[in-house]
């Protein structure tokens, strides 16, 4: 599984990267979880707000911290598919 945390390393960005590498660990996935940083990069995603979150190539969030939960739940379905 491919994750991506997208935004320039603000409070919000590290909290979602922490829940997405919890809820990663938690779920006993195999993920490769990276950072996206640069603004042309992240516009290319289509994201106008930051964070966002990037799984497989597909954004499921953007300009939101999700809770934990959430971000488990996004997981799980992602590794069935």
């Amino acid at each position: 599984m491919d994750i991506k945390i997208l935004g320039p390393g603000c409070p919000n960005c590290q909290r979602l990267e922490a829940h997405v590498r919890q809820a990663v660990g938690e779920l006993g996935l195999t993920a490769q979880v990276g950072k996206v940083t640069d603004v042309a990069e992240i516009m290319g995603y289509g994201l106008m707000r930051t964070p966002g979150l990037v799984v497989n190539g597909q954004v499921k969030v953007a300009g939101r911290v999700p809770a934990l939960d959430e971000v488990k739940q996004i997981l799980a379905a992602a590794s069935r598919k």
